[in-house]
């Protein structure tokens, strides 16, 4: 293989799969390194066709999984036996906890774009100016004007539903039509319009497919399968697989290598450049070195930081690009697992059909302005829920038997549904990764420690958000709600962002307005290690935003010899 490109993109997740895309489709000469194996589009999705008893043990996290996914299996549902195969194997990838983390990860073509919630959602303009308004961390380099466009661009490619509400706190975009609520879902939306001010009941933003085609290897409308995280044979859902990377390699300027572990960043003294990547071949051992003029660093947030942390010189002898001290640093995900349950009597001679992808949203409504603000808490959450009926399973509690089994497994059971609030995390200075050089993998790498935990301003939020979700069920009439909390800890909401922060000064950031590394002018980070808050919203679409805005920066800046 050629060791000389224009551009080298680490990792092929839904921010290196955009940057593949946009340098490719630029003229450039890209290298995609991808640590995990060869994941191909339809054909590998070796489970999406399957029903729960095609599988061993009716689709559980077994023992035997949690032999070897002991971590994966802490969420209680991702690595079931349908998807097992893309989460990562713990006893091959280990990790160490001062404080407890969920490190959910799936090294493969595609990484997480493969199983991501899809949630597609914008930061607000509250977001950006929050920093700066309260004090909080350092400030945002951008503002919501400057990244619209860009939402723009992304949601018009890869195809999004929902409704625009024309809300400051839940920006309008470029929408598909959206998915339906079911008649108890209304109920609760006509309570809420007529009890609440500021408070709105819409469909989710999913990354769905709801009428018409998208770019991509034949991507069609969603069948409301809701198989989504097996792989989508229909490419209904957005995915690398099925979208960003056939685009890339429709160019002719792709070169994809799995099995590639980066961990280290080449940097020339002189220059003041970086000049290529290091890897390891994960199945030899053996390593190589690849040149490039501009390196994007698309690896997910620990796994980016890792690398910038690993790519040590007499010029960074803390990491690449640290001279804040702040790589590493804030680092931040979204708390829940807490809300309310309630059932609803009536309707009883209704149902829906198929099976929807996606659920309600009811956007942030604290924290906007003027009565809204809270005393106890700043920052604000929103909520993600559904409502459903109950199914035959329930027959099985009710140890029947005979003609009583029967019409029980023929009859649905009661309306239920369930608020879970999402709530926004601050960019806390000690909340941090650090590499342990004595603990190393089966490669020799340095492990990563994780060292986080949520505080009090996020434990008073989940008090609002207990109390809230279970005012509003029952205001909508529905009976026997209770509040629901569990254990939460970092990374469960398998959003970890931070560790290396955009800023306006390179003395307390690492990364400037267009996800430069203030001091390496040609090397780009723009997956969630990048940000500079965390909203609380699903923030996948904004490294897309950021993802598709840095490639084209770093193309003219190229072509205009500036790095």
């Amino acid at each position: 293989m050629n060791n000389e490109f224009d551009a080298i993109v680490i990792g092929t997740g839904v921010s290196g799969g955009w940057a593949a895309k946009e340098l490719c489709e630029s003229g450039l000469k890209t290298l995609v390194l991808e640590r995990g194996r060869m994941l191909k589009h339809v054909e590998d999705y070796t489970t999406a066709n399957l029903d729960n008893w095609d599988l061993p043990h009716g689709d559980i996290i077994t023992n035997k999984i949690k032999e070897r996914q002991p971590k994966q299996s802490r969420t209680g549902y991702v690595n079931r036996e349908a998807t097992k195969h893309l989460f990562v194997d713990d006893l091959d990838h280990p990790y160490n906890e001062d404080k407890p983390f969920d490190w959910i990860r799936g090294y493969h073509v595609g990484g997480r774009s493969l199983t991501w919630g899809r949630q597609s959602h914008r930061l607000t303009p509250f977001d950006f100016e929050g920093n700066a308004k309260e004090g909080i961390a350092v400030d945002w380099p951008i503002r919501y004007d400057e990244l619209a466009p860009w939402y723009d661009y992304v949601e018009d490619y890869i195809g999004v539903t929902g409704e625009n509400l024309g809300l400051r706190q839940f920006p309008s975009g470029k929408l598909l039509k959206s998915l339906e609520m079911n008649c108890v879902e209304k109920e609760l939306k006509k309570s809420i319009q007529n009890n609440f001010n500021n408070r709105f009941v819409t469909m989710a933003r999913i990354a769905h497919i709801t009428e018409g085609t998208k770019p991509g290897l034949g991507r069609v409308t969603c069948q409301f399968r809701n198989r989504c995280r097996r792989g989508c044979p229909f490419g209904a859902y957005f995915s690398s697989n099925s979208s960003t990377l056939p685009a890339a390699e429709a160019t002719g300027n792709m070169t994809i290598r799995p099995f590639s572990i980066a961990h280290e960043i080449m940097y020339d003294e002189n220059k003041k450049r970086a000049t290529g990547v290091k890897i390891i071949d994960s199945e030899t051992n053996l390593t190589y070195e690849y040149k490039a003029k501009i390196i994007f660093v698309c690896a997910s947030t620990v796994g980016s930081t890792s690398i910038l942390l690993q790519s040590k010189s007499d010029r960074f002898p803390n990491g690449m690009g640290n001279d804040s001290g702040e790589l590493g640093h804030n680092l931040m995900d979204h708390h829940f697992k807490v809300g309310a349950v309630g059932k609803y009597e009536g309707f009883e001679d209704r149902y829906y059909t198929g099976r929807r992808p996606g659920g309600i949203n009811i956007p942030k409504f604290r924290n906007i302005g003027g009565s809204t603000n809270q005393k106890d808490f700043i920052r604000g959450y929103g909520y993600q829920g559904s409502a459903s009926r109950g199914d035959w399973t329930r027959a099985i509690a009710e140890l029947s038997y005979g003609k009583k089994l029967k019409e029980a497994i023929l009859s649905p059971g009661q309306w239920r549904m369930g608020l879970t609030g999402f709530g926004e995390i601050l960019p806390y200075h000690d909340n941090k990764i650090y590499l342990d050089y004595e603990k190393k993998d089966k490669w020799g790498l340095p492990t990563v420690t994780f060292d986080a935990e949520i505080r009090e301003n996020e434990q008073n939020m989940r008090k609002d958000m207990k109390i809230q979700a279970a005012e509003m069920l029952e205001n909508a009439g529905f009976k026997n709600v209770r509040t629901t909390e569990s254990k939460y800890s970092l990374g469960l909401g398998i959003h970890e962002m931070g560790t290396a922060r955009m800023g306006r000064d390179p003395k307390t950031s690492v990364l400037n307005k267009y996800n430069q590394i203030h001091s390496v002018k040609n090397v780009f980070v723009t997956d969630g290690s990048a940000m500079t808050s965390a909203g609380n919203v699903n923030p996948s679409l904004t490294y897309m935003a950021l993802t598709a805005r840095a490639a084209k920066f770093a193309v003219e800046e190229l072509n205009k010899q500036n790095i």
